[in-house]
């Protein structure tokens, strides 16, 4: 999928994206040729023959390539090449800011340091706001289905770059790796003055949302979609203004919702959750963030103010100071109205 060029007559609506695995940002093309740098093997013989092997039934079969096509990002160049393609994919969808997810524990099983990791993606994201016009923040997750003493380790080794990254999060396999499995790092992580996200309510059920919230401490819920299962839970994000990083081409890719015409969206916006709208693993997921803008209004007859909105919450929940978040809505609010 290369990447859009920008129509300067009609821009996209300004936007945060707050719910972005950098891994899976890799397209096939920049997988071939990060290959060929690395003298890795990939087993598939051409780029249209990898493209279609991102068919998934389930989380766990995306997992399984997604893991599988890391192989092929083994130096800060490539962490940087990678985060580049990104941004200017980003830029071109009408993304201002970005907060990206990146799992080291996926990279040091491999053999990579964790150094290399983000040196190779800060080394791209300090010059995203000259050169792409995005303000962006990282993010470490832990990988919830390896051990609590993986994620306390991998804490420890990232001790000496903590100043490059903003908050902590919680990915992978859901169901049967609850939040609370992953306390003492996420303790650790607030001592630190970091802020906390978690993967909660995707496939997992409300009851590790009430995890999230209430052992974790999380700022932001990724995904929660299921949450509507439960009116207490829904009660309580409301109320505290939680906010929601919702991926609607993920959640239909990944068989979480079986079209998009069904998505909750609408019945999550009409509670008065806190939903923003992401694209989580766009190169696997057939789109980015404005991509996924279009996919929910075209499909669930979103109007440009219901669209705003949802821009204009991807900015509240953001982790920006709040003269930049000021300086963002108001571009949402001036965008087409002359």
């Amino acid at each position: 999928m290369p990447p859009t060029t920008p129509n300067p007559a009609n821009p996209p609506l300004p936007k945060a994206e707050l719910h972005l695995h950098i891994e899976g940002t890799l397209e096939p093309e920049l997988a071939f040729a990060l290959a060929e740098r690395n003298g890795v093997t990939l087993p598939y013989a051409t780029e249209d023959a990898l493209r279609r092997a991102y068919s998934f039934s389930d989380l766990q079969s995306f997992l399984n390539l997604y893991y599988a096509l890391m192989a092929v990002l083994r130096t800060e160049n490539d962490f940087a090449d990678l985060a580049h393609a990104y941004l200017a994919r980003a830029q071109a969808q009408g993304v201002r800011h970005a907060e990206i997810f990146f799992d080291p524990q996926a990279h040091t099983s491999r053999g990579v340091p964790l150094g290399t990791v983000v040196e190779g993606l800060t080394r791209a994201l300090d010059t995203a706001g000259e050169r792409y016009g995005i303000t962006t923040r990282l993010i470490m997750c832990f990988l919830r289905d390896q051990s609590a003493e993986s994620a306390l380790a991998t804490f420890e080794a990232a001790r000496p770059y903590l100043d490059r990254i903003t908050a902590v999060g919680l990915d992978s396999a859901e169901v049967g790796h609850p939040p609370s499995k992953f306390k003492e790092v996420y303790a650790l992580a607030r001592e630190a003055g970091l802020k906390c996200v978690a993967h909660a309510g995707e496939e997992g059920p409300p009851a590790y949302v009430w995890e999230a919230l209430d052992v974790l401490g999380v700022d932001r819920v990724d995904h929660g979609v299921r949450c509507l299962e439960d009116p207490e839970l829904v009660a309580r994000l409301v109320a505290d203004q939680v906010p929601l990083t919702v991926c609607p081409l993920s959640n239909v890719r990944l068989r979480v919702i079986d079209t998009m015409a069904d998505h909750p969206l609408p019945a999550m916006l009409d509670a008065g959750l806190l939903v923003t709208v992401n694209s989580d693993d766009p190169a696997y997921f057939g789109g980015y963030a404005d991509d996924n803008f279009t996919a929910v209004r075209d499909a669930l007859d979103l109007d440009e103010e219901t669209l705003r909105t949802l821009a204009c919450n991807s900015f509240r929940a953001s982790f920006l100071d709040e003269a930049t978040r000021e300086a963002y809505l108001k571009e949402v609010e001036a965008h087409g109205r002359g």
